[in-house]
């Protein structure tokens, strides 16, 4: 029974490790193949399964990858990074050790400015991110009384991120996973695809409480191998309120310790798992077959080259120099391919605005229809100048905005054609010639004396009697009209 009367004040601090598997086309330390999927144990070779008297091999590619994301994250680049056996016994990891990074890790110290909803950054500080490899997987499913292991996956190249406790939210600890995955998706260290286990979250929680003057902190708790943002959030967010609650029904300071806990998506929580182990319990010492790697800083300036406009940075240039709102400068920047297809298009004459309606309405709607394909936006046949050709005829009043999405269409059935020969042969040049549009202005008043007296009437229905004679207007021109012009016109004829 709780003894408290009002519920107490608390902090949240979460930190969160973060697994990242690199696309590699080999594994961290032999050449066997790295990829998902495949006929279980089918991508191994003597070094994964540990057999006597195999020497491992370091990835030169899955360094400079790490590299990658530690320049993009603001880490201190080490100059010298060595290799160390993290040991302990399990079924998926035949040698009984894991080759990891332990006291001087590639990427040391660094910060990352996370956006937040409300407009602001938060700085999240970075601890370190080392590399290693991965351990393969067991099959619970499909054999009664036991299990199946697969190491398919056994030693895959792995990135672990570290940060401080610097979130304050699930939310947070959510946002900051997704701004992660589309740095390593633009850098092409990773497909990110949360369904095959590209990422992997940990986050580790617990509250300091104020109470009559003192801090209670709660036991750090881990959370293990949640993939997806959405599990991200809402075992932080259960597990904030487990630890109150435990708290609140017996206010004193906890024993310390760590514990790791499991989180079971159907039921919404976490259940424990062991108490947490420390770094003397996994026996680190130095891999004696693998020597350290010297790290030089042109080798980090040449990776450094590499290292393309990431989205965060993309996303505040195309809301500062284009005009773009967050919603839209967020939704080009999700993938890589579809804000370097915009870049292009805006550099070929293309109003951003304009190219960001194209692409945000015509294009993600056909990508959608063909997302059974696994079409996006940037795979239809839509080259940046047919693009950036379109845009520039609707800024320019050549056609209206509406026939630009019949003309797009089109040009998707038509790979090639130029917009300005569909918009001919279908008829849909806006007409800018000022007597006609002034005989369609005069037929649409003649036809709807209603919206007229609502116009020069009723102060309140001005506006809107105005859009319903414009969209009149439209309608027997057949979009042909130029509705700037037609607009000025209408007021003019109605007085």
């Amino acid at each position: 029974m709780s003894q408290l009367t009002t519920e107490p004040q608390y902090k949240v601090l979460i930190g969160m490790e973060i697994h990242v598997q690199l696309a590699t086309r080999s594994k961290m330390f032999t050449g066997a193949a790295n990829g998902f999927g495949g006929e279980p144990n089918s991508q191994v070779d003597p070094v994964i399964l540990g057999l006597p008297g195999v020497l491992p091999v370091i990835n030169r590619r899955a360094v400079e990858m790490a590299i990658m994301v530690g320049l993009a994250l603001n880490c201190h680049i080490a100059a010298e990074t060595k290799w160390d056996r993290k040991s302990y016994y399990y079924p998926d990891l035949p040698k009984n050790y894991q080759i990891s990074q332990y006291d001087k890790p590639l990427c040391g110290a660094g910060e990352f400015a996370l956006p937040l909803p409300d407009g602001t950054t938060k700085t999240i500080r970075i601890r370190r991110a080392h590399l290693e490899e991965d351990a393969g997987k067991l099959l619970h499913e499909g054999s009664s009384g036991m299990s199946q292991v697969d190491l398919n996956r056994a030693g895959t190249p792995l990135l672990e991120i570290v940060t401080e406790p610097d979130f304050a939210s699930p939310e947070e600890a959510r946002l900051f996973g997704e701004e992660l995955r589309r740095i390593c998706r633009y850098l092409g260290v990773s497909q990110g695809i949360m369904q095959q286990g590209h990422m992997r979250f940990e986050p580790n929680i617990n509250l300091h409480i104020f109470h009559e003057g003192k801090v209670y902190k709660t036991p750090i708790t881990e959370v293990k191998n949640l993939n997806s943002f959405r599990a991200v959030e809402r075992a932080c967010a259960y597990e904030i309120q487990r630890q109150l609650t435990e708290w609140m029904a017996a206010p004193t300071e906890p024993a310390g310790g760590k514990a790791t806990r499991g989180w079971d998506d159907d039921q919404g929580i976490t259940l424990l798992q062991r108490e947490k182990e420390e770094a003397h319990d996994y026996r680190y010492f130095p891999d004696p077959d693998l020597v350290p790697v010297h790290v030089s800083r042109d080798w980090v300036a040449k990776v450094g080259r590499e290292v393309v406009e990431l989205p965060v940075p993309r996303r505040s240039r195309y809301m500062q120099q284009c005009g773009l709102t967050a919603k839209e400068a967020l939704a080009l920047t999700e993938e890589r391919s579809v804000s370097d297809l915009l870049d292009e298009a805006i550099k070929l004459g293309g109003s951003p605005k304009r190219l960001a309606n194209l692409l945000l309405g015509p294009a993600a709607k056909l990508a959608n229809e063909k997302a059974g394909e696994g079409a996006s936006i940037d795979s239809l046949p839509i080259s940046a100048g047919q693009y950036a050709a379109l845009a520039k005829m609707v800024e320019s009043g050549v056609v209206s905005a509406s026939a630009s999405v019949t003309i797009f269409e089109a040009m998707v059935q038509q790979p090639g054609a130029e917009p300005a020969t569909i918009a001919a042969e279908k008829q849909l040049l806006q007409v800018r010639d000022e007597n006609q549009m002034a005989a369609w202005v005069k037929q649409a008043i003649e036809a709807n004396p209603q919206a007229v007296a609502d116009y020069r009437n009723n102060p309140k229905k001005k506006q809107a009697s105005l859009g319903f004679l414009r969209g009149a207007v439209m309608k027997i021109s057949q979009g042909k009209a130029d509705p700037k012009m037609v607009g000025q016109l209408l007021e003019t004829q109605l007085g």
